[in-house]
């Protein structure tokens, strides 16, 4: 069973964005970002006609294209499986009505209904990062949070190796040869084929970005943790997960536990580690 969806929490909302804003390709796979983005324009009107009626962006659906069937029209959107039957590999069986072989449109369609990409409606950038993500899957975030998910990052400055070679196969030394869905957009978005919307509040109450939260991996958790170990008598993980032991080592050092934690009412003020 894939693991369940992570949250869309405005900590993760800025952790995309920061990555996308800091995101570079690597030298030695510029010619191939500047080739993948050429044909994902020349297909444009077919990925337009597909999206207008779901109300989902083409360069979306371009990105996924790429990322699933590398650019084939004769596979499904869905894993790249061919469209001459019903899918084989997760998820099997689709398009479930019809019959093959199917057309790249019927099959797209269903594609994006099934994951319900089209009851989406936040069209952010980081929300679409969110969404790309979601898609190929939550492992990399939930077991391998040291790597940013290839999917998103590989060919950039954010991604040099680690990944699963197979289902359930982990490998330190395996690198991605495949260019990132973030990193297609990051030189789309240069090209002004992209337009992303303004973003959707997702919180209700906006939480601070440096609080006590055990189970949620966080990069400001995680430098805050970097700095504790400098000083003298405090050894932490840095681990980017901001439990008990980080808030102890915070009510040594200030007085107060981290925001949020159960066992004091007051806190050290939410903000950013210097």
């Amino acid at each position: 069973m894939p693991p369940a969806a992570i949250k869309f929490t405005g900590l993760l909302r800025e952790e995309y964005q920061r990555l996308f804003d800091t995101c570079q390709v690597r030298p030695d796979k510029a010619a191939e970002v500047e080739k993948v983005v050429g044909k994902i324009e020349s297909n444009r009107n077919r990925y337009e006609a597909v999206g207008e009626p779901l109300q989902i962006p083409w360069w979306l659906i371009a990105v996924i294209h790429n990322m699933e069937a590398s650019l084939s029209f004769k596979a499904h959107l869905h894993n790249g499986d061919p469209l001459s039957r019903r899918t084989v590999n997760e998820p099997a069986g689709r398009p479930k009505e019809g019959h093959p072989p199917f057309s790249w449109e019927v099959s797209a369609t269903d594609a994006l209904t099934y994951d319900r990409i089209d009851q989406w409606q936040d069209w952010s950038l980081p929300a679409v990062l969110y969404k790309l993500e979601g898609y190929n899957g939550w492992g990399y975030r939930r077991y391998h949070p040291e790597v940013l998910s290839p999917y998103l990052w590989s060919g950039s400055n954010h991604y040099r190796s680690g990944k699963y070679v197979k289902d359930g196969r982990w490998s330190d030394t395996a690198g991605s040869a495949q260019l990132g869905a973030a990193v297609l957009l990051r030189r789309m978005a240069e090209k002004n084929l992209v337009a992303f919307t303004q973003p959707v509040e997702v919180d209700t109450v906006s939480a601070p970005l440096l609080r006590y939260a055990p189970r949620e991996e966080s990069i400001y958790a995680k430098q805050l943790q970097v700095f504790l170990n400098t000083l003298p008598g405090i050894f932490v993980k840095e681990d980017g997960l901001a439990g008990e032991r980080t808030s102890d080592a915070c009510k040594k050092v200030t007085g107060f536990y981290l925001h949020g934690d159960p066992r004091g009412q007051a806190a050290i003020p939410p903000g950013r580690p210097g």
